[in-house]
């Protein structure tokens, strides 16, 4: 981090303002070279950006001096007009004083690197960017707060304090310590196992609030899952025709209900066929229910008679939807939550965004444990957990063999914060950055 950095921070393209950031050891200097020199930190000041005697811009600088900076360097940021050749100009500029164009995520790299945050936090600021909806925005911020990093962090102390009592048993076996004191971690660590296992199974909310709630229609050809998919969606997004089989192939789109991102699914009919295209399509439309967050079993009074085969990829927790209320009335199957909707006439669409609204909120809110939001953080949950549960089992027969399981369980927590072993998961990390962040 010896070289200095610039990038575009905002949007490319034309707008009002454009800023490009700058941090480095040569800021100061490179501002200076720039006829914007006598900049005073954090005080916005007009300057002439010039080059080769050529003026470049007029901006409005912002200088900051590290450690007291976004990336604990010195940094400025330099707030053009933003038009697209006044970019190209003070690019050109600064890479003939000698500064590199920043690769993506380099910035929030650099801070971390710098200790002016975790990776967990680091992580969050690529989410607060990416955020499209209320719920992916809290979450972020709650993130980029320290909430998931000090809970890690609390973990991470309670396996310290285990491992103390079952280390001071075996290094001073001695002195006057108390006698099984090994043995005294148990309850820590019980309460630690459990802790672990509640953020396992409540790891899918931090992922459905970041990447979209997964809504997939499955159902019969002409049950009216595209006529459904089209009122969901408030557009003409899919095919509708009276002839079986239209859809050949999963239609997606992302909307948001009740404050969270969804993504909706339009699937082909599922049916025997003979027709490649088609059996193509229904084998996509069975993989997309089976990974479905919740499927929407769409029926109709004109469906034919015997078996649904969408039936078998429905849990009780999903909803039918007893569609063509229009043209008759369908008996719906038990033990499964129903509702009778008409597209043609708009019969219980409101209701239906309200049941999905109801789900999406018990589903995606409300936990004690802070949402793990990337599959890295679910992966270390997961050797905690082992490593925990391997270590309480030895305490019971063997103390001395438990120091180890503990150690690689505290190694698995700090990973995610990214105190140990961080070198070989930062091109991991900050690859998914846009430049200038």
């Amino acid at each position: 981090m010896t070289d200095t950095i610039f990038a575009l921070a905002t949007p490319p393209g034309r707008g009002a303002v454009a800023i490009i950031r700058v941090s480095g050891p040569d800021t100061a200097e490179v501002l200076e070279r720039i006829g914007a020199g006598g900049v005073k930190p954090r005080l916005a000041s007009v300057r002439n950006i010039t080059h080769d005697g050529q003026l470049v811009d007029q901006a409005l600088i912002l200088r900051f001096v590290g450690p007291n900076s976004y990336t604990g360097e010195d940094s400025v940021e330099l707030h053009l007009h933003g038009g697209r050749a006044v970019i190209e100009a003070a690019s050109k500029a600064l890479i003939a004083e000698g500064l590199r164009p920043a690769e993506a995520g380099e910035f929030t790299r650099r801070a971390f690197q710098n200790g002016r945050m975790d990776l967990a936090q680091a992580e969050a600021v690529a989410d607060l960017i990416d955020a499209e909806t209320e719920a992916q925005k809290a979450q972020a911020l709650g993130q980029l707060d320290g909430a998931l990093s000090e809970t890690y962090a609390r973990f991470r102390r309670d396996l310290l304090k285990a491992l103390s009592l079952v280390e001071a048993e075996i290094d001073f076996p001695d002195e006057e310590v108390p006698d099984n004191l090994a043995r005294t971690a148990g309850p820590v660590l019980d309460q630690l196992a459990s802790d672990l296992r509640k953020g396992l199974e409540d790891s899918d909310r931090g992922r459905r609030v970041r990447e979209g709630y997964r809504i997939v229609l499955i159902g019969e050809t002409n049950a009216g899952k595209s006529s459904l998919f089209n009122a969901l969606t408030a557009r003409e997004a899919a095919i509708v025709t009276p002839i079986a089989g239209t859809t050949r192939d999963v239609l997606d789109a992302d909307i948001m209900i009740g404050g969270y991102a969804v993504t909706l699914s339009d699937t082909a009919g599922l049916r025997e066929s003979d027709d490649p295209v088609e059996a193509e399509g229904i084998r996509r439309a069975r993989a997309r229910a089976e990974s479905a967050d919740l499927r929407l079993w769409v029926r109709s009074p004109s469906q034919t008679e015997g078996d649904d085969p969408a039936a078998s990829f429905v849990r009780s927790s999903d909803l039918q939807i007893l569609n063509k209320a229009d043209l008759g009335t369908l008996e719906a199957v038990p033990d499964i939550e129903a509702l009778t909707v008409s597209t043609a006439t708009g019969q219980g669409l409101s209701q239906l965004h309200d049941w999905i609204s109801a789900r999406l909120a018990r589903d995606l809110s409300g936990a004690d444990f802070p949402a793990v939001t990337r599959e890295r953080h679910r992966r270390r949950l997961v050797e905690a957990l082992a490593a925990v549960e391997a270590g309480r089992r030895a305490l019971d027969i063997a103390p001395e063999m438990a120091g180890d399981d503990l150690r690689r369980a505290a190694d698995a927590l700090a990973r995610v914060t990214g105190a140990i072993g961080v070198e070989d998961i930062l091109g991991e990390v900050f690859s998914s950055f846009c430049i200038g962040k």
